[in-house]
This record gives structure tokens, sequence and C-alpha cells, in this order.
């Protein structure tokens, strides 16, 4: 298995990851997305490769605190191929975020994992992750024009 940087060229393979999530559709603008993020300093993308495909990816953003020393880095999204699953494919791709996240000098690393996940979630507790309750988000669009 190898861990590199994602590319632009990436994004087919990731858009297939996405629709597994249940994030269908993301093929007319993952393009842009992907290439908007790996032109940000704080924003990284890695991929997973196995026997040369795409078999995961994960993204993630180093984040400054204004309260605390040391920055964090936040899980913006993560996806394993569901035929790799089990692989340990998730496991390589979270402990090189991991090694990251300690070499930027981060005291911690946050995921937002919706309630229906529940597999996700039996894979964040076996990494070290616990639950920190209360989560608040303000939506901006409106979803009835969408």
């Amino acid at each position: 298995m190898k861990i590199r940087s994602a590319a632009v060229s990436d994004h087919p393979a990731i858009s297939k990851l996405l629709a597994q999530l249940g994030y269908p559709g993301s093929e007319s603008f993952l393009e842009e997305n992907l290439n908007r993020m790996l032109g940000q300093p704080n924003s990284q993308v890695l991929v997973a490769e196995l026997d040369g495909a795409v078999a995961g990816f994960i993204a993630f953003d180093f984040l400054t605190q204004m309260v605390v020393k040391g920055d964090f880095v936040r899980i913006s999204c993560f996806a394993v191929d569901e035929l790799a699953r089990g692989k340990g494919v998730g496991k390589i791709l979270e402990d090189e975020l991991t090694k990251l996240a300690k070499e930027g000098n981060c005291d911690r690393i946050e995921v937002h994992c919706h309630s229906r996940r529940v597999d996700a979630h039996r894979f964040y507790f076996r990494q070290g992750y616990h639950e920190s309750p209360k989560y608040l988000m303000k939506s901006l669009i409106d979803l009835q024009t969408l």
C-alpha cells in the first residue's frame, strides 16, 4: 500500500468514494474543489493506493487555536472503498494523519461524523477518538432552493 498526496487527477476515484459515502453527483464540482483545497497551505488530501488504484482518501485542515498553544487538525472527509474495507487502508491513512499532526505540534484531531455512520464511529473509537458532544451548525443555504 502506498500513501501519497492527492493530485487533481485523482478526482474521478475520489468522486467514486464520495458516492459510496452517500454523496453522489460530486463529479460536476469535485475537480474544482480539489484544486482549491490543494492550493491552500493548511489543507491536505492524502490517498491510499492499493494495487495501483485509489482505495481511500483523507482530507484535512490544520487550524490555529486562539486560546491555547498549538494547532489542531480537522478531518473534513475520509473514505475507504467498500471493497478495501477491513484491509487496514483507513488505519494507515489515519496513522499518517496522526504523524503529520504531531509533527505540526497539534494537540488534537477532530472529526464530525454523522450519527448514521455507526461503522465509522467504531473505526474512530478503535483509533483512540472519544465523543465530544455538542456540535452546532448554521446553514447558509436554503436547501429548498437546491
